[in-house]
């Protein structure tokens, strides 16, 4: 596209519809020039000028989401922060993951290192509660989710040593009428290479106790109980087993019925004395049985929903409390509850809306109710009463339901108390999700509340859906218009008294957490440094141009 052709382009779009607009271009241009969506992007000259530091043409923070390792392996990446903006956040340094050991002490190197280099410089806090990125190990193991393992009580359960550690009491009437023995035939072992094989020639009915082997004793505590579970097949049809318990006060299982396929059965009982047995009793059947991976352990029963919420509870206010009051001196803004709701359906989250597979993933909510993020605020605030407190969500400008309950959330909670000075909204964007229409809406709805408003994560995904193999020339342009925009956005509809600050997340596009080895370019950088046309763009923005 020639510079003429740019100029003809710029001045008429001031006086004709964009109707008009396109058919001229159309008629007019080359036909490789491509537009972008939602964009009047028709070439690549217009973001150019770069020249000012961000942070000299706002009157508001302009911020970057940092980390430990660029900051000390890379002194341009210092550098180009001190440079351009004056706000830094940790993207990762600060939250619980990186804070909280396994054992719950504390680790604050990184985040000090941080807090020390970034010298003069704004910081804000990221983040004091999340379902993600934490020490969810500690978490689990501290209030009672994770149970541990109980321990395996039965001595010789596979019977790999053959009937070592097992007794026979009665082999029948006369005794010796069966044969109890172990069997390292393939078929006839259900784990391991062994199994206990019982040949019963003879039933006798009601009288269970005539062929009969008894477990090892093991330690048990009166009124604890303890699940007993074997595995067990018959050579035929018509087979029968139960349980029974000794060396007193016996307990007794109800007859089972046994087929010709493995089965497991489970016996859970309620001791009565320090030491117990147990046995297998077999003689109300004439078969042959196979028995194997017999096992003996406590039932341990994980603590119920009060005393879990309750654990959970002093682990976030110790965090909070603990994390306010040390860098208060130099973070005077936290964003306190992060992305407290699902998408789909929209909902505070719990475990059945949001993915629990990671092993730093604890739903808050799940187990304390709605009140979690209540005493989230409560705990902050009493640590630094001065301090700015945010809320923090993404997708607020594509999920209008989202953003209608984030709303509310925010005034349920300040009407139950809870100090609540700003929204943040995160506005991971993308070329193929731009909203227009409905970053206007929420940047207005956003504005009503009359609390602080900050753009918390900003970055832009451009290359979703494109043949390209690297960032072309186009391509950097449609993704400064969408930087543009996004700052005018913010700029036009949030007043200036709740301008809070705008964060891109991240400096260069290869230390970004979207970069994807080169398939992804989202920030203002290139990886050398280099300003791209989205700096120009977000120059723009903050000009009003």
């Amino acid at each position: 596209m020639i510079k003429q052709t740019q100029l003809i382009f710029i001045d008429m779009r001031k006086y004709i519809n964009r109707a008009v607009l396109l058919s001229l271009v159309a008629a007019t241009v080359l036909t490789s020039c491509k537009k972008g969506p939602e964009t009047d992007i028709l070439n690549t000259g217009n973001f150019s000028d770069n020249g000012t530091a961000l942070k000299d043409a706002a009157d508001f923070p302009i911020g970057a989401a940092i980390n430990y390792n660029p900051w000390n392996a890379e002194p341009k990446f210092s550098e180009v922060v001190k440079r351009d903006f004056d706000q830094v956040v940790c993207g990762y340094e600060m939250k619980h993951g990186a804070i909280v050991q396994n054992n719950g002490t504390y680790n604050f190197t990184n985040a000090d290192a941080l807090v020390t280099a970034a010298g003069t410089m704004d910081f804000f806090g990221h983040t004091l509660n999340w379902h993600q990125n934490q020490n969810a190990t500690y978490l689990k193991a501290y209030s009672g989710i994770t149970v541990p393992a109980a321990t395996e009580l039965a001595t010789n359960p596979g019977f790999e040593s053959g009937l070592t550690g097992w007794s026979v009491l009665n082999t029948g009437n006369p005794a010796g009428t069966s044969t109890i023995t172990t069997t390292n035939v393939a078929a006839e072992v259900h784990g391991g290479t062994s199994a206990m094989k019982v040949v019963n020639p003879v039933g006798y009915p009601g009288s269970q106790w005539r062929v009969q082997v008894s477990s090892s004793a093991f330690p048990t505590t009166s009124g604890i109980q303890y699940a007993i579970s074997y595995w067990v097949k018959a050579a035929a049809a018509g087979g029968s087993i139960r349980l029974s318990t000794g060396p007193s006060n016996a307990q007794y299982q109800g007859d089972q019925t046994i087929g010709t396929t493995w089965q497991q059965v489970t016996w859970t009982i309620t001791a009565n004395l320090a030491s117990t047995t147990f046995l297998f009793d077999m003689g109300q059947a004439a078969n042959t049985y196979y028995i194997d991976d017999v096992s003996v352990k406590e039932v341990v029963v994980p603590p119920g929903g009060p005393a879990i919420a309750l654990k959970l509870d002093t682990a976030m206010g110790n965090f909070i409390t603990t994390m306010v009051n040390r860098y208060k001196n130099k973070v005077h803004a936290w964003d306190v509850v992060n992305e407290p709701f699902a998408d789909n359906p929209v909902a505070i989250r719990n475990n059945s809306n949001t993915s629990t597979t990671a092993a730093d993933v604890l739903v808050w909510s799940n187990y304390m109710g709605r009140s979690w993020a209540l005493k989230a605020f409560n705990y902050a605030k009493a640590a630094d009463p001065t301090a700015d407190l945010y809320i923090n969500d993404y997708n607020l400008e594509t999920n209008a339901a989202k953003l209608d309950s984030l709303i509310a959330f925010v005034s349920e909670l300040k009407a139950a108390g809870a100090k609540i000075d700003g929204i943040g909204t995160q506005m991971h964007i993308g070329r193929t999700n731009m909203n227009f229409a409905g970053i206007d809406k929420m940047m207005q709805k956003l504005a009503a509340t009359g609390l602080k408003i900050r753009i918390s994560e900003l970055d832009v995904k451009i290359m979703q859906g494109s043949s390209a193999a690297a960032l072309t020339p186009e391509l950097a342009a449609y993704q400064a218009e969408y930087y543009r925009y996004v700052v005018s956005a913010y700029l036009k509809y949030i007043p200036k008294v709740q301008q809070a600050g705008i964060t891109v997340w991240g400096v260069d596009d290869k230390n970004s957490w979207i970069y994807n080895s080169g398939k992804e370019f989202p920030l203002l950088y290139d990886n050398d440094y280099n300003k791209k046309p989205a700096y120009g763009g977000f120059l723009k923005g903050l000009r009003g141009q």
